[in-house]
């Protein structure tokens, strides 16, 4: 939990004290957070933009307030509607001061492209060693933000205590609905604590080969599908009862 503000915004240095004074006695720390709305006159004009290096700039400048007071329990967040303007930031930012960086993509769209920007911003910094908490920001179910941010952490491998699907695309071999599979698959694993690999695989050809590093899967075959475990086939089974069959070797695991 954090206190969000700009120092700079409060008003007279007083003031400024007053609120690093209680948050210290409190033990809360104190979150800047900049974003390309809200850049000091004076910054906005001597670099002409919201520029990363503008954002930078005004983030320190009000750090510098709090440490006035000796109060340094700060994170930074510097976030940008524009991806690589907001990766530029958190790169320079991470170069140039050592506090914690909230990271996120801030009015990133609807749930579709709001993703997609997330990933792309949040995970290209996180798989770099920069960022220490995360918000995807989108104009949807803030629960699907939570999900997202998951699946990011999931992606880059910083989120391990859960399933990982692998699922090949459609292909002039596949037999069975894959696609239906595949989303009936990850919805029940959605709240699966077990570290570790499923496949979803279209064809009994490539499947178990392709997959074989995979705990468990499922490759479709016409009208069925076989169970294969660490490569090795364990049973063929009809495809109406494929989810069921990997959800049973699923428990057993």
């Amino acid at each position: 939990d954090k206190i969000r503000i700009n120092p700079g915004n409060i008003g007279s240095e007083d003031r400024v004290k007053a609120v690093a004074d209680i948050c210290k006695q409190k033990g809360l720390p104190i979150r800047i957070g900049v974003n390309s709305g809200s850049l000091e006159k004076h910054i906005l004009e001597k670099y002409g933009s919201p520029t990363p290096e503008a954002m930078v700039e005004s983030a320190l400048y009000h750090a510098s307030l709090l440490e006035k007071f000796d109060f340094d329990d700060i994170v930074i967040s510097i976030k940008s509607s524009n991806v690589n303007t907001m990766i530029k930031a958190y790169e320079l930012a991470a170069e140039k001061c050592n506090y914690p960086l909230h990271l996120g993509v801030t009015e990133a769209g609807t749930e579709r492209m709001g993703i997609i920007k997330s990933a792309v911003g949040i995970g290209s910094l996180l798989t770099h060693g920069i960022g220490d908490t995360i918000r995807v920001s989108l104009t949807d179910d803030p629960v699907k933000e939570v999900y997202a941010a998951q699946d990011i952490l999931k992606a880059i491998g910083l989120k391990t205590d859960c399933p990982y699907l692998v699922s090949c695309p459609t292909c002039g071999r596949t037999r069975i609905d894959l696609v239906g599979l595949a989303k009936q698959v990850e919805e029940r694993l959605r709240d699966c604590k077990k570290p570790i690999t499923v496949a979803v695989m279209g064809c009994i050809v490539n499947g178990p080969g392709e997959a074989k590093e995979a705990d468990i899967g499922v490759a479709g075959g016409d009208g069925c599908g076989l169970i294969f475990k660490k490569g090795e086939i364990l049973r063929k089974v009809p495809e109406n009862e494929l989810l069921d069959e990997l959800m049973k070797e699923i428990d057993k695991l």
